[in-house]
């Protein structure tokens, strides 16, 4: 028996249309480094978009799926690119301006992408690739930046308002299938090349539904949402489409990612919402404590990518920004989990806290089992810990090939079944909250015991002289392997690590089999290109002896 329901495919057109008229007086806000941010409205969006598509399709000769590359800021300009090139049937590519250039020109290769939008202040990065980006035919450069940069290119340089110009301000969307690709990522590469996630119409659409639940990121067409997470990264944890469905007015920082500017964005621009990995916060309270602003607007906090410190939620907490926990990555577009507490549990409360203190509980759509090393599985009963698997409709199933080849390869990050392996350490508790103990591959194992190197790193940022700490696996003879700390002292502090094992054996009730012996004051915990701890990068400078080590 069928349902008499109408088989309407979810497309990003859709979202784009939905937002244009119904939400068309909702804004995108640039912020310029000026006194007045460049504003947007989404009428206007989507009627710029529909002219990018036609300049697309009828200038540059984009047909079908194929790619279409981003190497921009999050600014106005980039939302345009994120509604038309997938509403009109070719694939976005979004690339992460921080990857090293050697693995920025294989993605584009990987990729096979005939065209790349780039800001015109990123053409110092763009520029010296573009002998080696094979495919690409065509370069559009938006905003302000040296052009002569790319004289001598073997590429057609084109300006975008001046493609743009005179195009129809409509354009009939076509009817795909929604299992068709939309967009595209490339994971980081911190092993091996990068590896593509290819993103559907669906996937999207069903993402960006989830984000906007009230037990999600909650966000109504009175708010203002900061996106500092970078439009490259995981589609901006789907807050482009996300806000288009609700006309959620987006303050976009461009290029100004620094402490300074986006305080100063918060206090004048009034958000309500904001969405960043920890490292941004870390540095945002920093200038807040040293200089303070009126921030009072700003009441909700996302923060993902990797564990917030529990020190940094209850210093936000004090100013009266409320962080929300979030886990998620590359192949779950990201949404994984989201740490909205049980109604039951009384606000303000120690159980409240170590609630927030998860990743979160799963929606509906993101099916989760724990796996032991034996491959046996775990139960949800916050105790046993073993591999995060997942599976749901935006969640990965295979990795992109290339265009020459089988567009799913075959990969160890997916069991026999099909369940994504997150290489996440975790429990789960009965009522499906996640706490993330350590990815497999930073989990010390020492002595045929687990040491969680998040929870020593927690406990060392809870230390008022310590700004950053990150805790790897070194060898060691007797145990195995035993843990090593690596701190960056806080301007102006001193502290010496017989004092810090005792703060972490008194203050962080760090059992004393778990305390680290290895020692190392640095300048700055090396990150990935996404703002993640690069502990790869400290394990290597351990192995080369080139960290100062104590041993106590």
């Amino acid at each position: 028996m069928l349902s008499t329901m109408q088989d309407v495919p979810l497309l990003i057109s859709r979202i784009l249309t939905h937002g244009q008229v119904v939400h068309g007086t909702s804004q995108v806000i640039t912020w310029t480094g000026e006194s007045e941010p460049h504003r947007r409205s989404y009428a206007e969006i989507g009627a710029r978009a529909a002219q990018l598509a036609h300049a697309l399709r009828e200038d540059l000769g984009v047909e079908g799926d194929e790619r279409v590359a981003t190497l921009m800021w999050n600014n106005s300009e980039h939302v345009e690119a994120y509604f038309a090139i997938p509403s009109m049937g070719a694939v976005l590519h979004t690339l992460n301006l921080r990857l090293p250039p050697e693995q920025l020109a294989w993605v584009v290769n990987h990729a096979a992408d005939r065209v790349i939008i780039a800001n015109g202040s990123l053409l110092p990065l763009l520029a010296p690739l573009l002998p080696h980006l094979k495919p690409v035919e065509h370069v559009v450069v938006s905003g302000p930046g040296d052009r002569s940069l790319l004289a001598g290119a073997d590429v057609q340089v084109h300006e975008y308002e001046d493609l743009i110009a005179g195009k129809p301000t409509a354009y009939d969307w076509p009817e795909l299938d929604e299992r068709t690709a939309a967009a595209m990522c490339y994971t980081s590469g911190t092993t091996g090349d990068p590896k593509g996630v290819v993103y559907s119409h669906r996937s999207i659409y069903l993402h960006s539904m989830q984000i906007n639940m009230a037990q999600s990121m909650a966000l109504t067409d009175a708010d203002i949402t900061l996106v500092v997470v970078p439009q490259f990264h995981v589609n901006a944890w789907g807050l482009p489409h996300g806000t288009f469905m609700t006309g959620v007015t987006m303050l976009m920082p461009d290029r100004f990612l620094q402490p300074a500017p986006l305080a100063e964005m918060i206090e004048t621009q009034r958000p309500t919402h904001a969405a960043a990995v920890p490292t941004i916060w870390q540095g945002l309270l920093a200038e807040l404590t040293a200089r303070p602003r009126d921030v009072s607007s700003l009441t909700q906090v996302t923060i993902g990518g990797s564990a917030c410190p529990p020190a940094l939620m209850q210093a936000f907490d004090k100013l009266g920004m409320r962080v929300c926990h979030a886990w998620g990555m590359t192949e779950t577009s990201p949404l994984g989990t989201i740490a909205r507490p049980p109604a039951h549990v009384e606000a303000d409360t120690d159980e409240e806290f170590a609630y927030r203190l998860t990743q979160g509980r799963f929606p509906a759509s993101v099916e989760a089992r724990l796996t032991g090393p034996g491959g046996e599985r775990l139960p949800w009963d916050g105790e046993s810990a073993g591999e995060l698997e997942v599976r749901g409709p935006w969640i990965a199933g295979a990795y992109y090939s290339g265009p020459d080849s089988e567009p799913l390869r075959p990969d160890d990050k997916f069991s026999e079944d099909g369940w994504l392996k997150t290489g996440d350490v975790g429990t789960i508790s009965p009522d499906g909250f996640l706490t993330l103990t350590d990815r497999a591959k930073d989990v010390i194992k020492s002595g045929g015991e687990w040491i969680s190197s998040v929870e020593l790193e927690n406990a060392l940022m809870s230390h008022p002289d310590i700004a950053e700490a990150a805790v790897v696996a070194v060898p060691d003879e007797k145990w195995g392997e035993r843990p090593l700390a690596t701190v960056v002292l806080k301007e102006g502090a001193s502290t010496d690590f017989a004092a810090l094992r005792s703060f972490l054996a008194d203050e962080g009730h760090i059992a004393k089999w778990q305390l680290p012996e290895r020692w190392t004051i640095i300048e700055s915990v090396p990150k990935t290109s996404v703002g993640k701890f690069d502990k790869k990068v400290l394990r290597r400078q351990y192995a080369e002896g080139s960290l100062d080590v104590t041993q106590i």
